[in-house]
């Protein structure tokens, strides 16, 4: 673990400094030279080197003993083809560990495996006529009865069982922009009421009626906003092709709905963030940012000290980054048109390779942001956006990891990682790793560090002898 002191390192700003920073971003981009974003210093073209490993030291006794009630499972999403006899290929898979038996002795840990090319592929082709393919992000509800699937490729959304491990309904999201249908991410709103689904080439933003405990759901079409045409309150085009220093490509990439349920969050690929009013039928933008203030490709999202954490990556020429910004927690009083809360930058780094992806709360009083492309975690005090620590993430299991989704166990001393494999099916510039399976850390100091104490390996091997398996989307769920 170390304490970075470069330029790279910044404290939390308001807007008129994110606008400067981002400004230089999205112009060097159109190959304008690049203003300074780094406390006078330029660190375009400057690689990045991670901190030295630290050595873990000594296990700590309340990490490998998990109490009754903070029982859990972790849930991980291969989302490589596992059925190629048909074209499309499809399947994936999602094992599911005994937080325990991860925390004990985790290269002994054996899981349990749902096979998605059977019920789920079946219950969809039934459904909707289409055959799922690669299964990508996973959400629990707030009961965690149930969880939520979604499928990037095809646009399919499956809420599954999770005591049975059986699908218990399956939607596909409608045609989008340039006939495009996906689901990237699919998240229940805190109370349960729906599910938010970011149609990512469809430009759209849909919903799901969920009723968990009579198990029914219902596609709500009429609740559907389209972020590739039309204005914003503020009388702003919403998507704006064509102009890097709005919204130019409004692909939905991650929806954030925070513990106050309101509003949700929406970032973008193309660069700008816009925040919905989730319960509003159709849903109505409640808040809007151009992509000088928020930087393109966010996917991670936590909360943490009444803030809501969120990052991206650099301009259309550069698809990683490091960029780490936060927006205050609050109701429709404080995310309307009128109120529209300015954005703080808490870090940005333009040396590479680095890529912001997964992000936690860590004993909701540290934020740990995982970089897929260095291989290292940072630590953020939630309350002030204040940086701590690196560690880079590298080990005897993995020297390129490539974190990607994140999740916390319940009792706040272990975190766990999806690891990338060395044949990504997505975000292939900067999600390349060298052990696909999941990655386990223990929480120490509270949250303000960390070591890794073990990796369990995932593998699906084709008949050429490529690995194929490509773990990302992760999620715990207590049974205690």
């Amino acid at each position: 673990m170390s304490r970075q002191t470069t330029g790279a390192r910044r404290r939390a700003r308001t807007r008129p400094a994110v606008f400067a920073a981002l400004a230089a971003l999205v112009l060097s981009g159109l190959g304008v030279p690049a203003v300074s974003a780094h406390d006078g210093e330029d660190h375009f073209g400057s690689p990045y080197v991670p901190p030295p490993v630290t050595a873990a030291g000594p296990v700590g006794g309340a990490y490998s003993n998990v109490a009754q009630r903070d029982r859990h499972e972790v849930w991980l999403v291969d989302q490589s083809n596992t059925d190629n006899t048909s074209a499309p290929s499809f399947g994936g898979r999602i094992y599911i560990y005994d937080g325990s038996d991860l925390r004990h002795d985790t290269a002994a840990a054996q899981a349990e495996v749902v096979e998605l090319s059977a019920a789920t592929a079946d219950l969809c082709r039934e459904a909707t006529g289409v055959t799922p393919v690669r299964p990508h992000m996973i959400y629990f509800n707030a009961t965690q009865s149930h969880a939520v699937l979604s499928f990037v490729a095809s646009g399919h959304v499956v809420i599954i069982d999770a005591s049975t491990r059986e699908p218990a309904a399956c939607f596909r999201t409608e045609v989008g922009a340039a006939g495009a249908v996906q689901a990237h991410a699919a998240v229940p709103t805190p109370d349960d009421r729906f599910i938010i689904v970011a149609n990512q080439n469809g430009k759209k933003v849909e919903r799901i009626r969920t009723d968990y405990a009579s198990g029914t759901f219902s596609q709500e079409t009429a609740a559907t906003i389209s972020l590739a045409s039309g204005d914003t309150p503020h009388g702003d085009p919403v998507e704006t092709p064509g102009d890097p220093t709005m919204r130019p490509d409004n692909a939905p990439i991650c929806p954030f709905i925070p513990s106050s349920g309101y509003p949700a969050f929406i970032s973008l690929r193309g660069g700008g963030l816009l925040a919905l009013d989730p319960y509003a039928t159709p849903m109505r933008i409640v808040a809007e940012y151009p992509a000088t203030e928020v930087a393109r490709d966010g996917c991670g999202f936590t909360e943490s000290q009444g803030w809501v954490y969120g990052n991206g990556g650099r301009t259309a020429g550069t698809l990683s980054g490091w960029f780490v910004y936060r927006v205050p927690v609050g109701g429709p009083e404080l995310w309307n048109p009128e109120a529209q809360p300015e954005v703080q930058l808490v870090e940005q780094d333009t040396r590479g390779p680095r890529d912001a992806h997964g992000m936690v709360t860590v004993r909701d009083r540290y934020v740990w942001a995982f970089d897929r492309s260095a291989h290292v975690l940072q630590v953020y005090q939630g309350r002030n956006g204040q940086a701590g620590e690196t560690i880079n993430l590298r080990s005897p299991w993995a020297q390129a990891p490539a974190p990607d989704i994140v999740a916390q166990a319940p009792d706040g001393r272990a975190v766990y990682a999806a690891t990338r494999g060395p044949s990504p099916l997505s975000g292939a510039h900067a999600a390349t790793g060298d052990a696909p399976g999941l990655l386990v850390l223990e929480v120490r100091k509270d949250g303000r560090e960390g070591v890794v104490r073990g990796h369990v390996a995932v593998s699906n091997v084709l008949d050429n002898g490529r690995e194929q398996a490509d773990p990302h989307g992760l999620a715990v769920r207590r049974t205690g």
